[in-house]
Parts: structure tokens; C-alpha cells; sequence
């Protein structure tokens, strides 16, 4: 059972993480927080101490919350093969970026847009972890084709494509690309397209590396 101050304290991270989330780190305001949350200033002060360390433990509360539903994993065992391991984690990050109320990916890309340089040591610690077993997992695919180098734009060209849907769904919220085609709505579907996508480029590059 969480105390009346536990609840206080998630009231105020959900709420925090969602207005970040929506308007970045300049222009939310404590005020718009605990209107929210609804509790009072104190609160704040008593809980994080600032609106600098609010920042940084919503952000790690939203990022964790994901975790929870979308394990990095993709619920593959650890002993199934590289590729099935690598769709795995791939489903499970845009699961993370698509869902509506994921809030850690918008507010890096609001961080992204608008840099407080806040969240440098938080991302190095919690995101990095899940890069370097991407990493990891693309070297295994690749087999005697991985290079650094092939490594790390296969790993971005990933990246990129997850975050382009971002973006667009960004724009699309904010009207200024209101008639962009294509259904930006059908997460699996696009998670089926970046498997196959990627898959493929793997084999091309390990084909023409045995050639």
C-alpha cells in the first residue's frame, strides 16, 4: 500500500513527465505540474528539491513505466537465435516510441529541440546500457561482416527509422504536416516493415561480405 506521500509522489511524476512530454523543459511550469498532480508547490519542494531534479526523475520514472510494458527484450528468450532476438528489441522500441502514453522519447525529443544538457548523465546511465546490447546483437548478426563501422550504421539506420515515425507523429500532432500520407497509426505494422527492413540490409551486407 503506498502512503499519502507516495501517492503524492507518483501523482507528481505522472504529471510532470506528461506536461515535459508535451512542452519541453522551458516551458513547463511547477504551477501547470501540480495544478495536475493536484497538490500544492510544497509538494514539490518536499519531493524533488527543484524543477531541475523534477526533470530528471520524471523522465527516468516515464522511461522505467515503458520498460515495464514493453520489456527490451520483446519477451524473446535469450537463447533464441540472433535475428529473432534483434526483432525482439526492435518491436519492443517502437512499442515504446508509438505508445501514446510513453512520454520519455517526447521528451528527448523536446530535449533534443531545446537542450538544457539536464538529462546527459541520466541518458548515459539508462540508455546506454540498452545500446551497447543492441550493439551486441548486430555484431552477432553481421557475423564475419561485422566491422565497427558497418556495426554502428546498422545500428543508426535502426535508430532512424524508429525515430523519423517519431518525429512525424510529432508534426502530425502539432498540424504542421496534417496531411502526411500513409497511416502513421498502425504501430505493428511499421514494426513489421523495420524488422524486414532491417533484416534484409543485414543479409545483403553479410551476402556480399562471403562473396
Amino acid at each position: 500500500m503506498k502512503t499519502k506521500s507516495g501517492k503524492t509522489r507518483e501523482r507528481l511524476l505522472n504529471a510532470a513527465s506528461r506536461i515535459f512530454a508535451e512542452q519541453g523543459f522551458q516551458e513547463s511550469t511547477i504551477a501547470d505540474i501540480c495544478e495536475q498532480a493536484e497538490t500544492n508547490i510544497a509538494s514539490v519542494n518536499y519531493h524533488f528539491g527543484d524543477k531541475e531534479t523534477l526533470y530528471l526523475e520524471a523522465w527516468r520514472y516515464a522511461f522505467n513505466q515503458e520498460l515495464n510494458l514493453y520489456p527490451s527484450d520483446g519477451g524473446v528468450a535469450d537463447d533464441a537465435p540472433a535475428e529473432q532476438r534483434l526483432e525482439g528489441r526492435i518491436r519492443s522500441f517502437i512499442g515504446r516510441v508509438t505508445d501514446e502514453n510513453s512520454y520519455s522519447f517526447a521528451i528527448i525529443n523536446k530535449e533534443m529541440a531545446q537542450p538544457t544538457s539536464l538529462l546527459a548523465d541520466i541518458l548515459e546511465k539508462e540508455i546506454n546500457p540498452q545500446r551497447l546490447k543492441m550493439l551486441a546483437l548486430l555484431e552477432e548478426c553481421l557475423g564475419q561482416a561485422a566491422t565497427e563501422q558497418r556495426i554502428q550504421y546498422c545500428h543508426n539506420s535502426i535508430m532512424g527509422q524508429c525515430f523519423q515515425l517519431l518525429r512525424l507523429k510529432h508534426m502530425q500532432s502539432a498540424k504542421n504536416f496534417p496531411n502526411y500520407p500513409g497511416d502513421l497509426t498502425d504501430s505493428k505494422a511499421f514494426a513489421d516493415h523495420v524488422v524486414q527492413f532491417s533484416l534484409a540490409g543485414i543479409h545483403a551486407i553479410r551476402s556480399q561480405h562471403l562473396t
